[in-house]
């Protein structure tokens, strides 16, 4: 699985440059690393959900379709 990176020391020093004060630089650069680390979603995840998705979709369509042939021949098999 593939692991998503932060700079965080990169972002704390952009910040600072830009005259943001220390204390303030680190809590924003823990939040986003917090964020970053919890709320990411990689592509190996979406191809994972994905493919589950397909299953239980390709499971719901032949159980439709098993229930109306089942209904269609007992309509025949009613109406002879």
């Amino acid at each position: 699985m593939t692991t998503t990176t932060f700079d965080t020391l990169g972002y704390f020093e952009k910040l600072k440059a830009a005259g943001v004060p220390e204390a303030q630089a680190k809590v924003q650069t823990d939040a986003l690393r917090d964020l970053v680390d919890s709320k990411l979603v990689t592509k190996e995840h979406l191809d994972i959900r994905l493919a589950e998705l397909k299953h239980d979709l390709l499971r719901w369509m032949l159980g439709i379709a098993a229930g109306q042939i089942a209904f269609i021949v007992a309509l025949f098999a009613f109406l002879k």
